[in-house]
């Protein structure tokens, strides 16, 4: 019995007691997780494909430890330029083992349920963020516009809406704000 199942983003055929490297997971070490995107599931012969995943179905696995995979050399070089760069990387792995495949009776997993409520219940704090923020309005006529520097006149020149404030010199924008 094998099964093909999508596991931190990737796709992997799994038997029971089989060891997989897979992306880093947030799981402790020792504990069980399962995964419920079943893809393929071949037992015995009989041959079950999901469209896009088969309902029910879950593989359940331990992590045994997180580790690093082996160095990858990045090496670029332009000839005759003497140009000449050197990289290396290391993936954060986590180490599993296959503890059964479940073709039916698997329950969803939680914490995909959990993000799930997460995401909208941030999205109305970044409304709120957004209408907290009070807009700079024009600046009064008692300000000292020669202590600005250019960039500031400009910013205040297009918060009262004055057109063609991009070419203007400094003594131009303070005769323009000072209107």
């Amino acid at each position: 019995m094998y099964a093909i199942v999508e596991m931190a983003g990737q796709q992997f055929k799994v038997a029971k007691d089989q060891k997989v490297y897979v992306h880093r997971l947030q799981e402790d070490e020792g504990k069980k997780v399962t995964f419920d995107k079943v893809l393929l599931l071949e037992d015995g012969g009989n041959v079950t494909i999901g469209a896009p995943v088969i309902e029910g179905a879950a593989v359940e696995a331990k992590v045994v430890k997180h580790l690093k995979g082996d160095k990858v050399i990045v090496f670029k070089k332009k000839r005759r330029k003497g140009y000449r760069k050197k990289n290396g990387h290391r993936q954060y792995l986590t180490e599993i083992v296959v503890e059964g495949i479940l073709a039916k009776g698997a329950k969803k997993a939680a914490p995909a349920k959990a993000k799930a409520e997460a995401k909208p219940a941030a999205e109305p704090k970044k409304a709120e963020k957004k209408a907290a923020a009070p807009k700079k309005e024009a600046p009064k006529a008692t300000e000292d516009l020669s202590s600005k520097t250019v960039a500031e006149l400009k910013e205040m020149a297009k918060a009262k809406e004055i057109t063609g404030y991009s070419s203007m010199k400094k003594a131009e924008l303070i005769e323009a704000l000072s209107k």
